[in-house]
């Protein structure tokens, strides 16, 4: 796999916020809090895991995006859309804002769109820079960005270190390549996301269609022509097709990122220069960050920390 960084690249870092603060919310225990006793848990690990990105990348250019909290668009399309999730709890909510604030303490840039899911910008942002880039995030889903251009950072997990998927390093992991991921998705849905998908496809089943047929559309064309595949396209599983038929494309809508989302990107503003340390530090006491203190870059943003925050 081609590393931007370590390959000389200037690198453009999006970090998606959300899909980071709520995983370190419930992976990290809820007995880290401030002395006043405000909860910090995913605050903390947002920012433990911007920092080793940063470390890791040294990216030239650098941005963190946002959900907005209104509806989206999808929610329109698809009444359903993430109905099923439970209100965001207050105290994560509050972290939501705690962590704009350390976020603009770094003086790095931050954007949210009403109406767009912070996907929806990052597609968006990644398809009109021209410079590589990496996308920071805990969401799977963002692997339908990947290509020569386009990389996914996903932080550590468990025992798995933080790695760099490329397009290659997609298909070895997940089974199919980016451009298939939406078409994966639309087999077999989304519970996270309430995206129903075909009811009794699981990824086994899309994978292999996807391997023969490439994409939705030509699972469904060689349902039309079935008796030219009647190897793969029978008994329980093309009854599935043939009734999951409209939820499959549906789901496809549902799954794809938008990289037409209405924002622009103003690369310069987005560069990594300075910051105000001192100013930071003290926040950092404040929050009981002391821990990732020695990994803040210097003044100027530069890193030489090769000790692992993990």
């Amino acid at each position: 796999m081609i590393s931007f960084f370590h390959n000389g690249y200037d690198v453009l870092m999006l970090v998606d916020a959300h899909a980071i603060i709520y995983r370190a919310y419930f992976a990290l225990p809820p007995t880290l809090t401030t002395p006043d006793g405000m909860l910090v848990n995913a605050a903390f690990g947002f920012t433990r895991i911007l920092l080793a990105a940063i470390a890791d990348m040294k990216p030239t250019y650098l941005s963190v995006i946002f959900d907005h909290p209104e509806p989206t668009f999808r929610h329109r399309q698809f009444p359903a859309y993430k109905a099923h999730r439970e209100k965001m709890p207050e105290d994560l909510i509050a972290q939501v804002g705690l962590t704009k604030q350390i976020v603009e303490s770094l003086n790095i840039p931050q954007f949210e769109v009403e109406g767009y899911e912070a996907d929806d910008l990052i597609g968006t942002l990644s398809r009109q820079a021209t410079e590589k880039t990496v996308i920071v995030t805990g969401d799977q889903d963002m692997f339908q960005l990947v290509d020569d251009k386009i990389h996914v950072w996903l932080p550590p997990r468990g025992k798995h270190p933080a790695d760099e998927y490329d397009r290659e390093k997609v298909y070895q992991k997940i089974g199919v390549y980016p451009e298939q991921v939406i078409n994966m998705k639309a087999l077999m849905g989304d519970s996270s996301d309430n995206i129903p998908g075909i009811k009794g496809i699981g990824p086994k089943s899309a994978i292999v269609l996807l391997q023969h047929f490439g994409s939705l559309t030509g699972i469904y064309q060689a349902v039309s022509e079935l008796e030219k595949h009647t190897d793969i396209l029978k008994g329980a599983l093309l009854k599935k097709l043939q009734e999951g038929k409209d939820n499959a494309f549906l789901s496809q809508k549902l799954a794809t990122i938008d990289q037409h989302a209405p924002i622009e990107l103003d690369l310069e503003s987005c560069k990594v220069t300075g910051y105000d340390k001192e100013k930071v530090v003290k926040l950092f006491q404040e929050l009981e960050f002391r821990s990732l203190i020695n990994f803040l870059p210097n003044d100027e943003f530069e890193t030489s920390i090769q000790e692992s925050l993990f």
